[in-house]
């Protein structure tokens, strides 16, 4: 879950300064003690907590404006807001849709089963055991697919991670320069392993690691993280920008290592 959405006191703060930036300069603590539903005097004590941390100044009576740190945060902050929102809207059950599962179990139509992701992957256990349950449509033994309808509750979900290992282009020795044994460490760690260019095909194929894909790999990345995956991708320099770019615009963690 979003830090700011783990408690009511973290939520307000965020509300209260969305307010003082949608407001700024001529701030008027009373409306915002109205739209984000609390005391003047609360609010009062939160602008001065966020002024002490500086992601607020104040310009004179009743006048403030958010800095640069608090836009910063704001932003930051947002961006995570709306990464959950997103998890939510995939997995938060209690739709009556139908979707499939992996039985891990025997399991006949009406049973209820609990659902957990499972290596990205949708799984239903016989049994009211858990957060998120549903109810069986279909007939299954343990390994096949089961259709599960009568959603309830939300699928515990902690977002996934992508490391892209760069690889030199040939013309800088390629494959040959690459720390071999740190890759395979690296590889052999992940849920995923992709490869985006020759150089990184070949490095990963001299670890005796063939990668799951070759194509389109930073949009699997990210997907792949959405479902809490821990993904490594081995890309040729030339290529990390194609890889980068969309988990940046998929909102995925990502960090990028030299090999």
């Amino acid at each position: 879950m979003a830090d700011v959405l783990s408690d009511k006191r973290s939520a307000t703060r965020f509300r209260i300064l969305v307010e003082i930036a949608d407001r700024q300069p001529a701030v008027s603590q009373g409306e915002i003690a109205d739209a984000v539903g609390v005391t003047t005097q609360a609010v009062s004590e939160y602008i001065r907590e966020l002024t002490e941390e500086g992601l607020v100044e104040k310009e004179g009576r009743s006048r403030y404006r958010i800095t640069k740190e608090g836009v910063d945060w704001l932003l930051r902050t947002a961006d995570d807001v709306r990464r959950y929102a997103d998890r939510v809207t995939e997995d938060v059950l209690g739709s009556v849709q139908e979707d499939a599962a992996i039985a891990t179990g025997d399991i006949s139509q009406g049973d209820t089963v609990t659902l957990d992701m499972r290596e990205g992957l949708l799984h239903a256990t016989p049994g009211e055991e858990g957060p998120a349950t549903g109810v069986a449509t279909t007939d299954a033994a343990a390994g096949e697919d089961v259709g599960v309808t009568g959603f309830e509750g939300i699928i515990d979900l902690a977002p996934g991670s992508v490391t892209v290992y760069q690889v030199p282009p040939v013309r800088s020795g390629g494959s040959n320069e690459v720390a071999l044994d740190e890759l395979a460490a690296e590889a052999s760690r992940a849920n995923l392993v992709l490869a985006a260019g020759v150089e990184a095909v070949v490095a990963l194929r001299k670890t005796d690691t063939e990668p799951a894909t070759t194509f389109a790999v930073g949009d699997v990345a990210a997907d792949a993280a959405s479902r809490g995956l821990e993904v490594v991708v081995v890309a040729t320099a030339d290529a990390v920008g194609r890889v980068t770019d969309p988990l940046r615009d998929a909102g995925a963690t990502y960090e990028v290592v030299d090999l």
